[in-house]
C-alpha cells in the first residue's frame, strides 16, 4: 500500500485541545492502538529546525484526530499540517512547511505556510463596537479563498447586537467609519440571492445590496519579533492596501498619496492616511 499524506488546517480548538487531524485512511488500522507516536517535524519560526515525538492515541470527536499534542507557541491558528503515515507501521509524522519570508496578517506573525479562509475565521475579537463589527464581517460573512469576506450591511446590526435604539444605531456607525479609516473594511455593491447568500462581485438579476468588504492585511513581518503583534494603542503609520475587485481609490486617498509618495498610486489600491489603532483586531 501506499504512504497516505494529507494536509490539514490546524483550529484554534486544535492548538488549545493538543490534537492533530488523522487521516480517514489510517482510520481503520489504527483505531484502539495504543500508544501511536506522532512526530512532530517543525522549524520554529520558520528557521530553527525541531523533531518532537508525542505519545499519542486515535481518538474520534465528531472527526478521527490524534491526541496528546504539544503544538509550539509560534504555530497560529490556520496554518497547514501534512500528516502521513506508513501502512502497517504504529506512527505518524506531522510537518509544518516554512514560508520563504515571515508574514504579518492584521499584526499577527505567520512563519508557516496556512489557510487564508481558516486565518479570517479564528479571528477573536475583544468587546469593543470595533471588534464586534470586525467579528460579525470575518466570522459570519462570506469568506473567500484569498482570506477577503463580505457581509451586507443590512444584516450588520443584528449580527452585532446593536440592533435597536438610536444610540446604537450611532455606536454601529462610528465602529464601523473607525474601521474604514483604519484600512479594515471598505463599502462595496454586491448582491444577495434568495436565501440571502452574498455575492460579490453582484451577479445579475439578484438583489442589489451594500456590502462591508474586509480584506487582510499581509506585510513582511519580523521573524524575531513578538507572536501576536503590537495589539495596544498605537500610532499606524499611512500604508498603501489592495482594494476588492472592481473598487477604486476616492480622489481625496489619491491626494493623500501624492502628499506622501512620489509614485502614482496603482489602480486597484488605496491609501490609508496615519492614525491610531486600537485593540480589538
Amino acid at each position: 500500500m501506499r504512504t497516505v499524506s494529507r494536509r490539514f488546517a490546524l483550529w484554534r480548538a486544535d492548538l488549545a485541545g493538543g490534537v492533530c487531524a488523522a487521516p480517514e485512511e489510517c482510520v481503520a488500522a489504527l483505531s484502539g492502538k495504543d500508544p501511536i507516536h506522532l512526530h512532530l517535524d517543525h522549524r520554529v519560526r520558520g528557521i530553527a529546525p525541531l523533531r518532537e515525538t508525542f505519545v499519542s492515541a486515535l481518538r474520534e470527536d465528531v472527526e478521527w484526530h490524534f491526541g496528546g499534542v504539544e503544538w509550539p507557541a509560534d504555530v497560529q491558528p490556520g496554518v497547514l499540517v501534512t500528516v502521513t503515515w506508513q501502512p502497517g507501521r504504529d506512527e505518524v509524522v506531522a510537518r509544518t512547511a516554512a514560508l520563504d519570508e515571515p508574514l504579518a496578517i492584521d499584526g499577527i506573525n505567520y512563519f508557516h505556510e496556512y489557510d487564508p479562509k481558516v486565518v479570517t475565521r479564528e479571528f477573536v475579537a475583544d468587546k469593543s463596537n470595533r471588534g464586534r463589527v470586525l467579528h460579525a464581517v470575518r466570522r459570519q460573512g462570506r469568506v473567500f479563498e484569498d482570506g477577503s469576506a463580505v457581509l451586507p450591511s443590512a444584516v450588520l446590526a443584528a449580527k452585532t447586537g446593536l440592533a435597536r435604539g438610536k444610540r446604537n444605531e450611532f455606536l454601529l456607525r462610528n465602529a464601523v467609519d473607525q474601521l474604514i479609516r483604519e484600512g479594515y473594511l471598505t463599502r462595496v455593491d454586491g448582491s444577495v440571492d434568495s436565501t440571502g447568500y452574498p455575492w460579490y462581485p453582484a451577479v445579475e438579476g439578484q438583489k442589489p445590496a451594500e456590502m462591508l468588504f474586509y480584506a487582510p492585511l499581509v506585510e513582511p513581518a519580523d521573524p524575531f519579533e513578538g507572536l501576536e503583534g503590537d495589539r495596544h494603542e498605537h500610532l499606524v503609520n499611512g500604508f498603501v492596501r489592495k482594494l476588492p475587485p472592481g473598487a477604486h481609490a476616492s480622489e481625496r486617498q489619491v491626494t493623500l498619496h501624492q502628499q506622501v509618495e512620489s509614485d502614482p498610486l496603482e489602480p486597484g489600491y488605496t491609501y490609508v492616511k496615519k492614525h491610531h489603532r486600537g485593540t480589538g483586531q
